[in-house]
């Protein structure tokens, strides 16, 4: 279970919240009591139309978060959520053993390089477009999302191979919501196999997502939790073990009981 630290002003679901570095590592440590065996520290947005934040600033929110983070919980993996290199070689100087980069390498050339000369655990996920856009419709267009999908996927996979990091370090997330319509996220999660048929294992991140919303009616983002949990489980059933998450005790308690009736399925 991957527990959510935002420390940013304008995320879409909890933007401003814990924007302190006290209220977010505070913050973090409440997911872990929650259940949360990793924790996703991120000081920039990917929310639509989401302002990029200078690396300066980026890595003055998330260091401090981190370091705390680190002391008050040192059997704790922490991730930082970033697509600059810069930022992640300052929170793996203080403590994060996971780069997840939600460009897939794409976005910073030296981010591959990085990650591979530090040994640290790697997320890929599925983008299309810059920070600021990605998250919108602005590059939305398929003919098959999950063929194209898989396809991309198993490019960056190439790219981290050939940047020097090993597979054993690599996790898949196709990320569901970003440069993707309600129906394209709807039919990734249902094809979820595929995605895992690729062999690495696959993180997904549904929480409190916009199809969540259009597919309930429920507008307030914060309020989408029993639609993330009825998501996660499907996503469990076709193969997902990774589970990036706002409400962590809400999640882990449903995917506890999902598992233990699935592990003993003949």
């Amino acid at each position: 279970m991957v527990g959510i630290v935002n420390v940013t002003p304008d995320s879409f679901s909890d933007g401003g919240d814990f924007f302190s570095p006290d209220a977010a590592a505070a913050h973090g440590r409440q997911l872990v009591a929650d259940g949360a065996d990793v924790l996703d520290i991120g000081g920039e947005s990917t929310r639509p139309n989401a302002t990029p934040v200078l690396i300066s600033e980026e890595i003055r929110r998330i260091v401090p978060v981190i370091r705390a983070l680190h002391s008050a919980l040192p059997d704790i993996p922490l991730s930082i959520d970033t697509v600059k290199a810069p930022v992640a070689e300052a929170a793996i100087a203080n403590g994060a053993a996971i780069v997840n980069d939600v460009s897939g390498l794409r976005l910073d050339p030296d981010m591959g390089a990085l990650c591979a000369e530090s040994s640290v655990g790697v997320v890929l996920m599925h983008s299309r477009g810059k920070v600021s856009d990605m998250a919108t419709y602005a590059h939305a267009e398929y003919r098959d999302v999950v063929d194209e999908v898989v396809a991309e996927l198993r490019s960056r996979a190439s790219a981290a191979r050939d940047s020097g990091i090993d597979d054993r370090s690599v996790v898949l997330d196709p990320g569901i919501g970003f440069s993707k319509r309600t129906e394209h996220s709807i039919r990734l999660l249902a094809d979820l196999d595929r995605v895992v048929a690729l062999g690495l294992p696959v993180l997904v991140g549904v929480s409190r997502k916009r199809f969540i919303g259009e597919i309930t009616g429920v507008t307030a983002a914060a309020d989408r939790e029993e639609g993330t949990m009825a998501a996660n489980v499907v996503a469990l059933t076709l193969g997902a073990r990774l589970f990036r998450v706002h409400d962590v005790r809400g999640a882990r308690r449903s995917l506890d009981v999902a598992w233990e009736i699935l592990r003993r399925k003949h």
